[in-house]
């Protein structure tokens, strides 16, 4: 959530910004924003100067009482319920102006780096890095969904017919090779000063709020409406919210976590060639990192965290590129987002496995996530996380552009947590 005093000293440059992000009408909506903020201020004056009166009113009464003045003290009584029913019309009034600008707050997506490009989908993303050459496959290579019937190591219509389409089964060398890439990536993550935890697979709507899940995602979460909790769409929501209403200290900085977790996404209105196989599902693995640092070092520690992810496509001999998101292609709640897409050899296409993305002070805002500096002054700190790495587009790449005609050659790096060399 935007600080309300930005807004308000920052107008202008606020609405260029969102601009950036294609946000309709945005100037009527931080016009009305500063205009409700305004008639808060009005309205709590009018609240506290009421309450003064009706306190003085108070103290007059007992002298009153005292002095024998017995009619003067009945009038007093009269105006000071008059002034208890003002102050409490005031309150209530207070109450729905309070509402309705916190409506609108929550409402306003994130401002973009100045960095950002502008654009209106993915198309318009900038390409700021390309590695590694494109495999040359054999004559007779296929699909990975080919690949996982030839080896029987995903089986689709199974868990389609446990629990639907998006759901797949992994089994044998295929349940082995997810459990290889997540212990792989997770020591990777804490050999890079993560300190590693397994959080809840679900959360509850505020801390779904405070990251920006809400009110921006409801379409995309599953909803337990019977206990109103939210599986998680990343371990990023409950990582992060283990800082919701703290206070750090300025020398912890970096604070690095990671986690493993199942991910959940409704992935409404997906269809056709772009889900097939594990392209896009409802149920996946997922490493994630997350940092909170220092404001004045968020963008360092961006650039740090995108060298980890590429460190690990590398290992994993994958070739990937690296795009700045423009404007248009950008979460609600990022500042600054770099995804990495790795290509497919046998679809011929990239396909994104990674989005890091800074989020300043947007999520640290809506969860009171702040800082003490040195002179005791508190501040909000930065947000930052990644994926290190989502697995299903991990592993459709690796079985298509290391398949041979003797089966799926794994790469050297992952051959020790697979236990075997080639897949077949």
């Amino acid at each position: 959530m935007l600080q309300l005093n930005f807004i308000k000293d920052n107008r202008n440059e606020v609405i260029e910004r969102l601009a950036v992000k294609n946000v309709q009408d945005a100037a009527q909506k931080i016009d009305q924003i500063i205009n409700l903020d305004s008639k808060r201020r009005e309205l709590q004056k009018e609240s506290d100067d009421t309450k003064a009166i009706s306190n003085q009113l108070a103290k007059q009464i007992g002298l009153l009482i005292k002095e024998g003045r017995g009619d003067e003290a009945e009038e007093a009584k009269k105006q000071t319920a008059q002034c208890k029913l003002k102050e409490k019309i005031y309150q209530e009034q207070l109450l729905e102006v309070e509402t309705e600008l916190n409506a609108l707050l929550l409402s306003i997506p994130n401002l973009p780096h100045i960095s950002v490009p502008k654009g209106k989908s993915a198309e318009d993303n900038e390409i700021v890095k390309q590695y590694g050459e494109m495999p040359n496959l054999y004559s007779e290579a296929v699909p990975h969904w080919d690949l996982c019937e030839k080896y029987d190591i995903v089986d689709f219509n199974l868990g389609n017919k446990i629990t639907g389409a998006g759901f797949p089964l992994y089994k044998g060398k295929g349940a082995k090779l997810q459990r290889a890439l997540i212990n792989f990536f997770l020591d990777k993550a804490t050999a890079a000063g993560f300190y590693e935890v397994q959080p809840p697979l679900m959360v509850n709507e505020q801390s779904a709020m405070a990251t920006g899940q809400l009110p921006d995602k409801e379409g995309q979460m599953y909803h337990i409406t019977l206990d109103n909790l939210y599986m998680i769409p990343t371990a990023e929501v409950p990582v992060t919210n283990i800082f919701r209403d703290v206070i750090v200290q300025e020398k912890d900085f970096p604070i690095k976590r990671c986690a493993y977790s199942q991910c959940f996404r409704r992935e409404a209105g997906s269809y056709g060639k772009d889900v097939r196989g594990l392209n896009r599902l409802h149920q996946f693995d997922k490493v994630e990192i997350v940092v909170i640092e220092h404001p004045d070092k968020s963008y360092e520690q961006l650039e740090q965290m995108k060298q980890h992810v590429s460190g690990l496509l590398e290992a994993l001999e994958l070739p990937y590129r690296i795009l700045r998101l423009c404007g248009g292609d950008m979460s609600f709640t990022s500042a600054l987002t770099f995804d990495f897409e790795v290509f497919s050899a046998a679809q011929e296409r990239w396909l994104e496995v990674s989005s890091v993305s800074n989020f300043e002070t947007y999520q640290s805002n809506r969860m009171k996530l702040r800082y003490k500096t040195q002179e005791g002054k508190t501040q909000l700190a930065h947000t930052l996380n990644g994926s290190a790495l989502a697995l299903p587009r991990i592993v459709a790449a690796l079985l298509e552009n290391h398949q041979t005609k003797d089966g799926i050659r794994i790469p050297k790096a992952l051959q020790p947590y697979c236990g075997f060399e080639i897949l077949n």
